[in-house]
């Protein structure tokens, strides 16, 4: 069998203790961020991708090896299991390769073949086997096939018995993995996607118009094309198949399978390989090309949602902050939240600036005084109906006030998802769900991972075709993503909620729902070691969770840090030798730059977990997201038919796709920025140059208002 560390560690290329180590650590229940963060000694510095990639490997090759053991002994028990046989399987290496090997084997519903050998065709079949394998004299089929002429067995005429032999001798030939692994590649290499739109639908009335008479090589379909080629299909718009030179693949059939000159014989393997090809293989080859570009695109797609999500969840925090929170809106008003600097709710109002002149000074005097009563220095706008009016009826009453908070346009994407949900529910039971929207709106200006995490991410807006692909992967791949993001940032234990806490390596939903509910009850925790006092958090819960959670103003400044409290001796020790009291360790960076590191090397702690201390106590409780920064939207600019060609614009990327980049330009119809667009040479990959979340400046390039499709540039731009 095959050695999977070792495998792993070739094509990782990483050496083979570094994959035991992780693997032990896996067995032993670590989670991935724990042993990114706190075992690099034993991993030999290996990051969360390459911890990930051993871990995804690792699960197929062990259900590979599962497969063959059951293989072998399926095989066995038939008594056909030769020694030969044996090591193809053993080394094997992909799945579809095994089920190649094992075709012939494998239980069979009633076929033409399994019909054919109970009429007792099999010798016949036979015999015309080992006529094709030696050039003899001319001979008549059919005086032999009339031998096996039988009432009693339903074989009717010497033509009925031929047929029978030939649909042995097809199955024999379709069940050949050489033969299989050659052809599947060959389509894979050679074929080609077609498509069609179905006569019905006349032209320029789907949203497939692209595919109407579409055709690429197989091996170069984009990931996006395929999905939506895939798509159009279901919906029954369009036709698409796998084309192929079918005479090359009968010719090659002919090459490997007829050996004798003899004519009848060769006519009759010609039309036995014709129709076992077209019977038995095809069909079946077919469909494993389109499942293999089918789960590659679904991977590509998935990966895209994945980064997707990864920036916005560390979209730059605006900060907690006192918050007044605007779901806008015209005919049922804008419903107005206020949020503490903690995102406690505090106070809500109804307002209708968008109907007449006294109501919309009623709201002007509201807004104002709901400013200046909470000191409020932050404004989210949610971008959905009546954002930029809004927008421009905030910006008219900031100009009779002083005070000039921040005012930001925020995207509400999954709000109304989130304010229906039972975590809404049961966060603000006695809420309208108007008013938990206009609180999610802002809270994710405050702290976008803090709130996005309490939602499902299909519904955040940021995928890719993402109701078309593997969901079980999707949700596995999106759910790793948020746990990676999470602890990245680190969690104040005093304030998360418990969707956030759930998040937290080596955290369940129970134990997560019992920390809130111990907090509640004792008040904020004072010291990370009280979280052992939490029903069912457990010393391993413990280790893999502390590091990530922090206490602000606790017993020990080190619990505001990312330094695990299993190294707070060293902590201690390094203070001691630098003559500083253990709570002013964090406070003078320079002394700790001078430390000389090998001094604190242990068995368990190295050099780069030392690295790692140090450069949390020279920036104690720094949050790792990159600067706040937000979009101005042009004044002016409401709709779509406020645009015009070559005016340019700023604007917030919202979505990147393998074809391009949407970018939020204030008039509720996010524009595509295409790849070509994107840079004035040549792009791979739009991830390569924009990300969700950045503020981006775009020059319209197209614009198509029945279709409601804004074409943007930003090579024509100079950006920054």
């Amino acid at each position: 069998m095959l050695n999977i560390p070792q495998l792993l560690a070739q094509e990782l290329a990483v050496n083979t203790t570094q994959v035991n180590n992780a693997l032990e650590l896996f067995a032993e229940g670590a989670t991935i961020p724990f042993i990114a963060r706190y075992r690099k000694e034993r991993t030999g510095g290996l990051d969360e991708i390459q911890l990930r990639n051993i871990s995804d490997k690792y699960t197929y090759l062990t259900e590979l090896e599962e497969r063959k053991k059951t293989i072998l002994d399926a095989i066995s028990s038939q008594g056909k299991l030769t020694d030969e046989l044996k090591a193809k399987i053993e080394y094997c290496l992909q799945k579809n390769e095994i089920e190649d090997l094992y075709l012939p084997y494998r239980p069979k519903r009633r076929t033409r073949a399994t019909i054919a050998r109970e009429k007792g065709l099999e010798p016949l079949a036979q015999f015309i086997k080992s006529l094709n394998a030696r050039n003899g004299k001319p001979v008549s089929l059919e005086e032999e096939a009339a031998k096996y002429i039988s009432e009693e067995k339903d074989v009717k005429t010497a033509e009925e018995a031929l047929k029978g032999a030939a649909d042995i001798l097809a199955e024999e030939v379709s069940e050949k993995a050489e033969l299989r692994i050659y052809l599947r590649e060959y389509l894979m290499d050679e074929g080609e996607f077609v498509s069609r739109i179905k006569d019905e639908h006349p032209e320029g009335s789907t949203k497939f118009e692209m595919y109407r008479n579409y055709q690429i090589r197989v091996k170069n379909i984009a990931p996006h094309n395929l999905l939506a080629l895939l798509r159009g299909e279901n919906e029954g718009i369009l036709n698409l198949d796998v084309s192929f030179d079918e005479s090359f693949v009968l010719s090659y059939l002919e090459s490997q399978e007829i050996k004798t000159k003899v004519p009848a014989v060769r006519q009759f393997y010609q039309e036995m390989l014709k129709d076992g090809f077209n019977r038995l293989i095809k069909t079946s080859l077919i469909t494993e090309v389109r499942t293999d570009r089918n789960t590659y695109a679904d991977l590509e797609s998935i990966k895209t949602f994945e980064t997707n999500l990864r920036e916005l969840l560390l979209s730059s925090p605006a900060g907690m902050k006192p918050t007044l929170a605007i779901d806008p809106g015209f005919r049922s008003g804008c419903k107005v939240s206020v949020l503490s600097e903690t995102g406690k709710f505090l106070e809500y109002h109804a307002i209708f600036p968008h109907q007449a002149a006294a109501q919309r000074t009623q709201a002007a005097n509201t807004v104002k005084k709901l400013i200046e009563k909470y000191n409020i220095q932050l404004i989210a706008i949610g971008n959905g109906t009546a954002s930029r009016e809004t927008d421009e009826f905030v910006s008219e009453v900031l100009t009779t006030i002083d005070r000039q908070p921040i005012k930001v346009m925020v995207n509400e994407s999954g709000a109304s998802i989130y304010s229906a949900s039972d975590v809404a529910i049961a966060e603000f039971p006695d809420l309208d769900i108007t008013v938990r929207g206009a609180i999610s709106i802002g809270r994710r200006l405050q702290d976008p991972l803090a709130e996005l995490v309490k939602i499902d991410p299909k519904s955040i807006g940021v995928g890719q075709y993402q109701h078309d692909v593997d969901q079980k992967l999707l949700k596995k791949k999106l759910d790793e993503t948020v746990e990676s993001c999470v602890n990245y940032v680190g969690v104040d234990l005093n304030m998360a909620s418990k969707e956030l806490l759930t998040f937290v390596s080596g955290m369940t939903p129970t134990v997560a729902k019992n920390i809130v509910t111990y907090r509640n009850e004792n008040g904020a925790f004072k010291n990370r070691r009280e979280l052992m006092k939490v029903p069912k958090l457990g010393p391993k819960a413990f280790e893999q969770a502390a590091g990530f959670l922090r206490i602000r103003g606790g017993d020990n400044p080190l619990d505001n840090t990312a330094v695990h409290p299993e190294s707070y001796g060293v902590v201690e020790a390094i203070a001691s030798d630098l003559n500083i009291p253990l709570t002013q360790i964090t406070q003078i960076p320079e002394k700790i730059k001078a430390i000389d590191l090998k001094k604190y090397v242990t068995d368990t702690v190295g050099i780069p977990t030392l690295r790692d201390i140090i450069s949390e106590l020279e920036k104690p409780g720094r949050d790792p997201r990159a600067e706040f920064k937000y979009a101005t939207f042009k004044e002016g600019i409401k709709e779509i038919t406020d645009l015009k060609i070559g005016i340019e614009l700023e604007g917030i990327v919202t979505n990147v796709a393998n074809f391009g980049a949407f970018v939020d330009i204030g008039v509720h119809q996010d524009g595509l920025v295409h790849i070509s667009q994107l840079a004035d040479r040549f792009i791979q990959d739009p991830k390569d140059i924009v990300k969700v979340g950045q503020v981006v400046k775009v020059q319209v390039l197209e614009i198509n208002e029945k279709l409601k499709r804004i074409s943007l540039s930003m090579k024509a731009v100079k950006q920054g």
